[in-house]
């Protein structure tokens, strides 16, 4: 029996010598519900069901959620991030100061597909153009990003005018109340917003006036070199196959309905393209 309890314990040690040092996912989505506090137990959740996909030891990947900007740039700065789940517009924003690489997209609130659809909302008959935006203030989830709006999302229609202003605003039905009564103020929605605009109390004074082409929604990507490529692999081919699990199921469930898909990598290059042409 000492025997047995020795050789578990060699065991045990080794294995611990042999777990890597850990790294931290951190999951960034400004304007979305939730405090890191409140989100803890899910992402431990999530976290615990990745390490066991990637056959990492249970202590080798934290993470934490932020739904502040600030908040969640802040933790990226620090040394053992070295993963995080971005919206499209905030990766582009910190693409380069983090030296972020793009590696799979991520699926939310049960959608279809990895793409989002971005539609800016008016009065109705006060809006026919792009120009005929000037002294407007563009309200949106991601309002943090003008150069994301002005870019990727309503480029294709047209130049906006100097004078537009642009707040984030999570607080929708308020923000569709001023449009509503003729204020200077458009609102830019997802496809989950403007769906619920129908049933609003302000649908029969607003119209959808532009509906953007589809872009991606959130990007996962590793940061700088924090993380090797041998680790990097093993979760990220764990990662789409999340979901073929209950406990795995069942944590992504809790996440905004997630999962994980290859990157559309042209559809990410025209976004930042788009991006880096608008001032």
């Amino acid at each position: 029996m000492r025997y047995i309890l020795l050789a578990a314990a060699l065991s045990l040690a080794s294995a611990t010598a042999l777990a890597a040092d850990p790294v931290s996912l951190v999951i960034c989505a400004p304007g979305f519900p939730g405090t890191t506090s409140e989100a803890q137990p899910t992402i431990d959740a999530l976290v615990g069901v990745m390490a066991k996909a990637a056959k990492w030891a249970p202590t080798e990947l934290t993470g934490a959620y932020y739904e502040a900007e600030a908040a969640g740039v802040a933790r990226l700065s620090q040394a053992d991030a070295a993963i995080t789940l971005l919206p499209l517009a905030l990766f582009l924003e910190q693409e380069t100061a983090l030296k972020l690489t793009a590696r799979q997209a991520a699926i939310m609130k049960g959608k279809a597909d990895a793409n989002e659809v971005w539609s800016l909302v008016a009065k109705k008959g006060a809006i026919a153009n792009a120009a005929a935006l000037d002294g407007y203030e563009i309200a949106s989830i991601v309002g943090f990003s003008k150069r994301f709006i002005k870019g990727p999302v309503l480029g294709a229609w047209g130049k906006l005018p100097e004078t537009v202003k642009f707040s984030q605003n999570k607080q929708v039905l308020s923000a569709m109340r001023k449009a509503a009564k003729g204020d200077k103020f458009a609102l830019l929605l997802d496809a989950e917003q403007t769906a619920a605009l129908a049933t609003s109390p302000f649908a029969g004074d607003l119209e959808v006036v532009y509906k953007a082409a589809p872009l991606p929604t959130a990007i996962v990507s590793t940061v700088g070199t924090r993380i090797p490529d041998a680790r990097w692999k093993a979760l990220g081919e764990a990662l789409p196959k999340l979901g073929d699990t209950p406990d795995g199921a069942k944590a992504l469930e809790g996440v905004w309905k997630l999962r994980f898909a290859p990157l559309d990598a042209k559809a990410v290059d025209a976004a930042r393209k788009a991006f880096n042409e608008a001032k």
